[in-house]
């Protein structure tokens, strides 16, 4: 109940359409109970005219003063149940007010009056039906569009540490696949668990109206139905968590050979990760079928129940009426075999809409696995804005571990002053890119503190202390948008000749004049149309446009011929001109202006100079990495 209370919460921005969506369910409900009465007067129109034309003649001496004088009018004129004389008063005041509402003068008029009367009815249960659904789709696209949102919104807000942990094929199942799931849930609630069961509810009292004992027998089957259709709900629900887990790890493989198609190619491996994917869709068939075994079986379960029921009632009743030892005539035993018939159908929609929901539950738990995980950054509380860096970016004996009892940094102490440049080097895993991941606040330390001008980044709030840093990195990210407004990411409103300013200082502009609409150009996901170089200079323009005091620069020339290389390089010189910058680089070359180079290895700092005092000391890292990487 407590995910249910929550997928119902969304729906209270369109309580408006689900009021008059239930409002339009009630009166589809009780017109259509009309129509299964209408068959009395029906059947006396076609059988017994004189009847009608009797109640058009004298309304008054239409009809038996009691029901024991109608039945004495019978063959065997018995009365079985002399103790439901009230709702027999009841069905007999019914009757009554049907055969005036359509009644002639002729059997001929009393037909045209009940031709019209049944082609109103069925166009506004129609119409009621249309207005119902159409509302109810306003309620259930809403549905969808908030909790996409907010489990996106949410999703965002996570850390990078969320990210690494999970696989990006399953976070898009949740968004995807999950969300439909639960909509539905809400729509077998909301409509299929609102209209049908006041189906049933409209028949059972026309049925209770009509032979309260035919009815009580007819309910010994609801225990049976219950206790089966709950056994089959607990296992619905465990299922449907399996098979979407399945579906998430489909959509990972999916997203993962897309997204590395390149070098799945290069590698000649289409066949292996077609074989891998076929091995996963077996695994989400065979959890499908298993699903599938379960949830078709409770609506025939339910119907045989119920159509077991509905046999002995013909049997039973049957035999009474053909024996005359019964009260009702022979146009009421149709009609409550057409009333008893006529909630099968409501039933088994009911059986389905359980089903359903159990599903849809499954589903929402996943959602809302998600939207429960804390952001492990946040803005605390007293935290306020930083509008500029001054002095001095200080890390103070920074610890770090991603899992516990492994450490990543150890120790750390470092200064970056304001308008210099300080290169972080390093074997791999020494900790470098997740030092610098520190100073946006993508991690906060394990223990220790960063300071900038003395005071804790984890004092300020985390947007406006990422507004004052920029980063380019090895893996350029670009969006499947135009070069302009890759450029001028972040701002909704933006000056077209500001945008080609940092084209040309990041020496993009004459590529992008040569692309087929200019800065106007969409660049493709990822931004495919573009080359490696292109794509990381594109990536600088973006930084100058933002014109960060800080920047961050991790691996930005790696994986560049020497042209690009020469072209980027020049961009970053540029942007880096005046600017308090951290560079990581593995290719020594970038680094050697650096005003200080700080050597890291095993998240430790074991050396920092200038390239000169580094290369002076006899046994240092650094300069075995120079002389491996230049052979000197």
């Amino acid at each position: 109940m407590r995910i249910f209370r929550r997928v119902l919460r969304y729906l209270r921005p369109y309580r408006g359409y689900l009021v008059g969506s239930v409002i339009c369910t009630i009166f589809f409900t009780l017109f259509s109970g009309l129509m299964v009465w209408m068959l009395m007067p029906t059947l006396e129109t076609l059988f017994e005219p004189e009847r009608l034309t009797a109640t058009a003649e004298a309304p008054d001496r239409a009809l038996p003063e009691s029901p024991e004088a109608a039945a004495a009018d019978r063959p065997g004129g018995g009365v079985i149940l002399p103790a439901a004389t009230g709702i027999e008063s009841i069905k007999t005041s019914l009757k009554d007010a049907t055969r005036r509402l359509i009644a002639g003068p002729t059997p001929q008029s009393t037909l045209v009056h009940l031709c019209i009367a049944l082609l109103l009815i069925v166009f506004l249960k129609n119409l009621f039906a249309y207005l119902q659904g159409y509302l109810m789709s306003v309620a259930e696209h809403g549905l969808i569009k908030d909790l996409r949102v907010d489990l996106f919104k949410h999703m965002s807000g996570l850390s990078l540490g969320y990210y690494h942990k999970s696989r990006t094929g399953v976070l898009m199942a949740r968004v995807t696949s999950d969300v439909t799931l639960v909509n539905q849930s809400a729509a077998a609630v909301l409509v299929d668990l609102i209209k049908h069961p006041l189906s049933v509810l409209v028949f059972l009292i026309m049925a209770v109206v009509i032979s309260p004992w035919l009815t009580v027998v007819s309910l010994l089957v609801l225990p049976i139905s219950g206790f089966v259709i709950n056994r089959l709900g607990q296992s619905l629900f465990r299922r449907t968590g399996y098979l979407q887990a399945e579906m998430g790890n489909l959509t990972s493989i999916l997203s993962e050979t897309l997204g590395g198609i390149r070098v799945v190619k290069a590698f000649d491996m289409e066949a292996f990760e077609a074989g891998k994917f076929a091995s996963a869709a077996r695994v989400y068939f065979q959890r499908a079928l298993k699903l599938a075994r379960v949830s078709k079986l409770a609506a025939p379960s339910s119907e045989v129940l119920a159509a077991t029921v509905g046999v002995g009632i013909l049997y039973l009743g049957g035999i009474q009426v053909l024996g005359g030892s019964s009260s009702l005539s022979a146009d009421e035993f149709i009609t409550f075999l057409l009333v008893l018939f006529s909630m099968f159908s409501p039933l088994r929609e009911v059986t389905k809409a359980y089903v359903r929901l159990q599903q849809g539950l499954a589903a929402a738990d996943r959602v809302f696995e998600i939207i429960d995980t804390p952001p492990l950054i946040t803005d605390l509380p007293g935290a306020r804005p930083v509008e500029e860096f001054h002095e001095r970016v200080q890390y103070e004996n920074v610890f770090f571990e991603y899992e516990p009892g492994v450490p990543v940094l150890e120790g750390i102490n470092l200064g970056l002053e304001r308008g210099k440049i300080v290169a972080l080097v390093g074997p791999s895993g020494a900790g470098k890119s997740t030092l610098a991941d520190l100073l946006p606040r993508f991690y906060d330390p394990t223990s220790g503190a960063v300071l900038m001008d003395g005071t804790d980044l984890r004092g300020f709030t985390v947007g406006s202390l990422r507004r004052l840093i920029g980063v380019v990195t090895q893996e350029t990210i670009l969006f499947n948008d135009s070069a302009a407004r890759n450029i001028a990411y972040g701002q909704d409103e933006y000056d077209i000749d500001k945008v080609r300013n940092a084209a040309e200082a990041a020496n993009a502009h004459d590529f992008i004049a040569e692309l087929p609409e200019g800065y106007d150009t969409m660049l493709g996901d990822r931004g495919v149309r573009l080359s490696g170089g292109q794509r990381q200079r594109l990536a600088i323009a973006r930084a100058i446009m933002k014109n960060p005091p800080i920047l961050i620069l991790d691996e930005a020339t790696s994986s560049l011929d020497t042209e690009s290389e020469m072209l980027v390089q020049e961009a970053l010189e540029r942007l880096m001109k005046d600017r308090t910058t951290l560079v990581i680089a593995h290719r020594l070359s970038t680094v050697q202006r650096a005003d200080r180079i700080v050597v890291l290895d095993g998240g430790s700092i074991v050396q920092q100079g200038t390239h000169e005092e580094l290369m002076q000391q006899a046994d240092s890292i650094y300069r075995r990495l120079h002389t491996l990487q230049f052979k000197v």
